[in-house]
């Protein structure tokens, strides 16, 4: 603009002749423009925002912008809605059918549903409009990832037991302990009943099954002998065979047992016979199931559809295999 000239028509000369402009002038009248611009676009901004009570366009934008941000994360987070209902399912099978399937215990609650600690883990999202939403987002997303990990740790436990499932099959105590026959019955049962010797309420932490002197008495499931000891004044001759997976078994009141320690033995092997060693008041054995160093109720694991033919046969096989 300044360096632009201006013409005049001289009426005495007929002709354009250059003005003689000053600079001064020059400048006055190029921020009277700036100024005028100026004027008129805070004009136009204050009618379109304060009067008419209309947004900008840039404004317009970023607000679009942000409302479809924030319903993108309303259907984030509807997704994790139907991602938390669905591993909640997966985690109800896994410890109830999966899980004890191989004898594992459940996973507790409290480990599967675990925080993050830490107060300042999301203070990067405190800066940002709705940041409330967008904080409580973040940490659902976390907590959903870490059970998902904790659920994917569970299924590589289970999936390693399912590839032994052949090996845990012979290995869980699942027979009797001695021929299933009318002359061997169960005379004591598991829990809580009176001490035949004290005659107060105690423990009861197997099954007594009576039967003839020399009974003999077969191993319940493979495995290897652990201890062959006795106790006078407990369960007189007794054998106990660690059979993997958590899984023992003991054997007591025997008249003599038949193995040795460090035998590997079959499930329908001999490894005992009846007797009435120890804290005994008659000819029968004391038979345990002892699942991680815990008593529980052997009938649980009896097959009761096993028939005496079948049982025989049984014991056949693990005589050979003895």
């Amino acid at each position: 603009m300044f360096g632009e000239k201006k013409y005049i028509f001289n009426k005495e000369t007929l002709s354009y002749e250059v003005a003689n402009v000053s600079v001064k002038g020059r400048l006055i009248r190029t921020l009277a423009f700036i100024a005028v611009s100026v004027g008129v676009f805070l004009g136009y901004y204050l009618l379109y925002t304060r009067v008419l009570g209309l947004e900008t366009p840039k404004a317009v934008i970023l607000e679009r912008k942000n409302k479809e941000l924030l319903s993108n994360m309303e259907a984030f987070n509807q997704k994790m809605d139907e991602n938390d209902r669905i591993l909640l399912e997966i985690q109800m099978r896994d410890n109830i059918v999966y899980r004890p399937i191989f004898g594992m215990d459940e996973i507790p609650s409290d480990i599967r549903n675990a925080g993050f600690g830490g107060v300042d883990r999301y203070d990067y999202l405190e800066h940002y409009e709705n940041s409330d939403f967008l904080v409580a987002s973040a940490m659902r997303f976390d907590i959903l990832s870490k059970k998902a990990y904790i659920q994917s740790r569970s299924f590589d436990d289970v999936s390693i037991l399912a590839k032994r499932a052949g090996d845990m099959a012979s290995c869980i105590p699942t027979i009797f302990p001695v021929m299933p026959v009318v002359h061997n019955h169960l005379s004591s049962s598991f829990g809580y009943r009176t001490d035949p010797f004290t005659g107060f309420a105690k423990m009861h932490t197997g099954i007594d099954i009576s039967g003839p002197n020399s009974e003999p008495i077969y191993a319940t499931g493979d495995g290897i002998v652990v201890d062959v000891s006795y106790n006078f004044f407990g369960y007189g001759n007794n054998v106990i065979i660690d059979h993997g997976f958590g899984y023992k078994t003991r054997y007591a009141h025997l008249k003599e047992a038949t193995v040795k320690l460090g035998q590997m033995v079959k499930r329908g092997e001999q490894i005992g016979k009846m007797g009435s060693t120890g804290r005994s008041k008659g000819t029968h054995l004391h038979y345990e199931v002892i699942y991680k160093d815990r008593p529980i109720n052997p009938w649980n694991y009896f097959n009761n559809d096993m028939t005496s033919e079948e049982y025989q046969k049984l014991i056949i096989s693990g005589k050979s295999k003895g």
